[in-house]
């Protein structure tokens, strides 16, 4: 990928569908100009995107686009997190500054150097971080003229075991966790994704993973936006870290499609 071409798509979907399935974390790319200013051997670095990148998430947001009646829309990032982290608040807001994870990661998920002491996170936000904002911000936009009201399913997956990373490991790992807004999501989109997960062995709220994205020009002032994330563990999918996907990836796409029909009706 070069530096001229969009670090995200919109894929389309059904006029209809107020569903955006958003997929962030799924990419491993990261362009050279990007890679030249991240401190980890090429090894180390291949080992760091294995356990932090949501792998094979926009392969089951596209499933699930299929298999739903009415096709939401996708926005996916085709850029690893690494270079931009494009759920993060830009400023002191993020609580995960604290581990070095802000927008721009500065830090591994082993705690380790990222990049170098006093790297300038503005570059990589104004490249990348901002264009995505505004395009996410345009696709919700799109979808309140069409139909009214915006549905942001967030799709991710986590690893079975708590990372060094991580601020709150010590809760509960579900095979399913779903991530909530007290603004954005109400209690019918819990409840839908409840019974759109419930064959999967647990559902929990709010762990080891809390909140959702919406694009700020909404967050925390258009009720017609509302938002879920699905935190997917990987062992229920795949071979972790970074390997392959079973067979609980096309279970997991129906589950996602009858959310997504359910959040559509």
């Amino acid at each position: 990928m070069t530096s001229a071409e969009p670090s995200f798509e919109l894929v389309p979907g059904a006029e209809e569908s107020p569903v955006i399935l958003h997929v962030p974390h799924s990419a491993r790319e990261i362009p050279d100009e990007v890679r030249a200013g991240i401190v980890p051997a090429d090894g180390a670095l291949e080992r760091e995107l294995d356990h932090i990148v949501d792998a094979h998430t926009a392969e089951l947001a596209a499933e699930a686009a299929a298999m739903s009646h009415v096709a939401p829309w996708r926005f996916v990032n085709r850029l690893s997190r690494l270079v931009v982290d494009p759920e993060r608040f830009p400023d002191e807001r993020e609580e995960m500054l604290a581990v070095g994870m802000g927008a721009v990661y500065t830090r591994t998920t082993q705690r380790a150097p990222l990049r170098p002491e006093g790297f300038d996170p503005e570059p990589l936000i104004a490249r990348y971080f901002r264009p995505y904002a505004r395009a996410m911000t345009d696709a919700v936009a799109q979808r309140l003229a069409a139909t009214g009201r915006a549905v942001i399913v967030d799709v991710h997956s986590y690893p079975s075991a708590p990372l060094p990373y991580e601020l709150h490991g010590e809760g509960p790992r579900p095979p399913v966790c779903l991530g909530t807004d007290s603004f954005h999501t109400p209690p019918e989109l819990v409840e839908a994704a409840r019974e759109a997960f419930a064959g999967f062995g647990g559902i929990g709220l709010d762990s080891p993973f809390s909140g959702t994205y919406v694009p700020l020009e909404f967050y925390g002032r258009d009720p017609r936006v509302s938002a879920l994330m699905v935190e997917i563990r990987r062992d229920t999918y795949m071979s972790e870290p970074g390997g392959p996907a079973g067979p609980g990836l096309r279970r997991l796409a129906a589950a996602l499609a009858a959310l997504v029909d359910a959040t559509t009706r």
